[in-house]
């Protein structure tokens, strides 16, 4: 009887294999499109699908995300994402492979990472390079993609969790800032919010699944990942039920539940496969959860994600298709403005753009010296712009003076009384005309900065029409 389920078994391992690798060949042109799409700048100018991880500060966002790229991000008390990372998972057979990306101001960076458990590092070393050695955030862009046979074929975008109050390091308005980062990924209506929800909390207090309802009311792209089943209180698995059974806060793509590694597993040395097999005995023992039919485990869930993801690219092609006619149409018309057009030999297009260089520099030059041409379009003469934040400049100075004068007398008086030292009768210590000096420019100084903003506008919306 043993050797007959053995048997079985191993024919249903099989067949599941079979499926799954059609299953990979079906998606994987999808994912690899739009993946393309993204490293060619497309996303600058078109909304590409996506699915953006979001979730409250501690909400099991890293651990649901390491469960399914197999890889140890980075961990620990506050803010741990810190830039969006975008984790472009590929099922392969070869062996296991990580590639880290993102820009810099110097350049693009491009490294690979040599093991799963050094991953973290890369991530922490590329949030500093790019926001700093602080707590603050940044919107670049840092890419991870990982090559293994045991990762779905999926691509995610994980974005910092939700902070409420700010820590040493931290600007004050951090909250402000992380929500509209958030909001900048999730308002897009061609993105799938997953949000990650802890079962040991009121779902109707996550800040992040009422970000999500801000943005999709009728829950249409939004699926809800509950995590920390096993700090529930006993007795109260009734409430993540109703959860489950969209009977709460209804999502039209539902909630499934997770069971992930803990801080404390980590530090026990728990690997990332053994948590894989603790949490499908977690939920096959569990007295309420094993009566649940395929909405636990990371296993459903990244087979869900695949699924919700291609079923979305494959809804907004013929869309995708169009914005991106629109866009090469409208980039056409720009280009053939230009008296001959782009040139496509790599030789011609230096001369190209070397005539365009100087064509800019001559014009930028004659506006800045006056010069009148019949090709400049009204309002486009630097000097008479200058000269009106000039006006302005000079009224501010004269009623400055006109403040400063009238105590004058008195300021110096008190400053030679403060700073008089051992120089002869007579002779005024140099620190009182400094000091005077410092003051009268201190109190110039903002009004000269708001001058210099207003010029710098100006001359930089001449420019552009020059081009």
């Amino acid at each position: 009887m043993a050797l007959n389920a053995d048997m079985v078994q191993k024919d249903e391992d099989t067949h599941n294999g079979m499926l799954n690798s059609s299953f990979e060949k079906k998606v994987r042109p999808f994912l690899d499109l739009i993946d393309k799409l993204r490293a060619m700048g497309v996303e600058q100018d078109v909304a590409l699908p996506t699915i953006a991880v979001i979730g409250d500060q501690s909400s099991g966002k890293s651990s649901v995300l390491e469960s399914l790229s197999g890889v140890q991000l980075p961990r620990g008390n506050g803010i741990m994402t810190r830039c969006p990372l975008a984790l472009k998972l590929k099922k392969c057979d070869s062996n296991w492979k990580c590639k880290i990306k993102y820009q810099t101001a110097d350049g693009s960076f491009d490294e690979d990472i040599k093991a799963p458990s050094d991953v973290g590092e890369a991530v922490l070393e590329a949030q500093k390079m790019l926001a700093g050695h602080q707590k603050g955030i940044s919107q670049d862009l840092i890419t991870l993609e990982v090559e293994s046979s045991s990762t779905p074929d999926l691509t995610l975008i994980d974005l910092p969790g939700i902070a409420r109050v700010a820590v040493e390091g931290q600007p004050l308005d951090i909250e402000k800032k992380i929500k509209e980062l958030i909001m900048s990924y999730i308002e897009q209506e061609k993105t799938i919010i997953l949000v990650t929800i802890p079962c040991n909390v009121d779902i109707a207090t996550t800040e992040a699944l009422s970000m999500a309802r801000q943005c999709d009311p009728q829950g249409e792209r939004t699926l809800g990942v509950l995590t920390k089943p096993d700090l529930m209180d006993r007795g109260t698995e009734n409430s993540a039920i109703r959860v489950l059974n969209n009977q709460s806060i209804s999502l039209k793509k539902g909630y499934i539940m997770v069971k992930c590694r803990s801080q404390w597993d980590i530090e026990g040395s728990i690997t990332l496969e053994d948590a894989i097999k603790a949490e499908r005995s977690f939920f096959e023992m569990h007295s309420v959860f094993k009566y649940i039919e395929g909405k636990c485990t990371t296993q459903v869930l990244a087979n869900r994600l695949t699924t919700e993801l291609v079923g979305q690219i494959k809804h907004l092609l013929p869309c995708l298709r169009q914005e991106v006619n629109r866009k090469f149409y409208e980039t056409t018309e720009e280009l053939n403005k230009f008296e001959y057009g782009a040139p496509t030999d790599n030789k011609s297009q230096i001369i190209f753009l070397n005539g365009l260089i100087m064509k800019y520099s001559a014009n930028v030059q004659s506006l800045a010296l006056g010069e009148c041409h019949r090709n400049f379009k009204e309002n486009m003469m630097m000097y008479a712009k200058a000269r009106c934040c000039f006006a302005k400049w000079f009224e501010i100075v004269k009623d400055q003076e006109k403040s400063w004068n009238a105590d004058l007398h008195d300021t110096v008086k008190r400053f030679m009384t403060q700073n008089t030292g051992r120089e002869l009768p007579g002779f005024i210590n140099y620190q009182v005309f400094e000091n005077l000096a410092q003051q009268h420019i201190t109190m110039l100084e903002g009004p000269a900065l708001d001058i210099l903003k207003e010029v710098a506008g100006d001359i930089g919306g001449i420019e552009g029409k020059t081009v």
